[in-house]
């Protein structure tokens, strides 16, 4: 073994004669006290590297004047001041993102036309009308009677331009306007033309 001895280590390594045990200069401390024998005890140079140890890593490792290590800031990885996707977000939010990303945008805004229809179009008219299908930018409205149904087919731009406003996009572009229909059985947009008038009773 080296006969260096570490930095911060001083003092006598012996026993005190009156209690038996180490004296107080063994502890590393600044050789003020009475030591007695003459041999260096494993267990004090055991500490002493120890302690030199320890202050060799705290001069290396620098901290804030709350604590905290550098390593430690750089690890949290909080959110700035600047907003980004892990800041909490309205519901309304998400909702607008999803329906873009899976396209629904478009059935979506047709909806607020039935929803809206009075708000857009004003109370007089849509008491007397009704939107009916909303498919590639043409709107079918169903008129409550054939005098109504003309009068829509005469304020169809400003129809279309008050859509457009309410919605703040260009998704009507044309209205086409139904009079009062008689009852039928027909469903969906494709039919197959049947034998003609018949005796549906008898």
């Amino acid at each position: 073994m080296s006969d260096e001895i570490p930095a911060g280590f001083s003092g006598g390594t012996g026993y005190s004669a009156s209690s038996g045990g180490p004296g107080p200069g063994n502890r590393g401390g600044g050789g003020g006290g009475t030591s007695g024998g003459s041999g260096t005890g494993g267990d004090d140079l055991a500490r002493a590297a120890l302690r030199a140890v320890r202050e060799r890593s705290g001069a290396t490792t620098r901290r804030s004047p709350g604590g905290e290590t550098a390593r430690s800031r750089r690890r949290r990885g909080w959110s700035g001041a600047a907003s980004d996707d892990r800041d909490p977000q309205s519901l309304g939010e998400l909702a607008s993102r999803m329906a873009a990303d899976r396209g629904w945008s478009e059935r979506l805004a047709g909806g607020q036309v039935f929803g809206r229809w009075t708000e857009l179009v004003g109370e007089e008219i849509a008491a007397h009308s009704e939107p009916v299908e909303l498919r590639e930018g043409v709107l079918v409205v169903q008129a409550e009677s054939t005098a109504w149904a003309t009068q829509l087919r005469l304020l169809q731009r400003q129809i279309v331009r008050r859509v457009s406003d309410g919605l703040g996009r260009d998704l009507v572009r044309r209205i086409r306007v139904q009079g009062p229909a008689a009852p039928s059985w027909r469903r969906g947009p494709r039919h197959v033309s049947g034998r003609g008038p018949r005796d549906t009773y008898g």
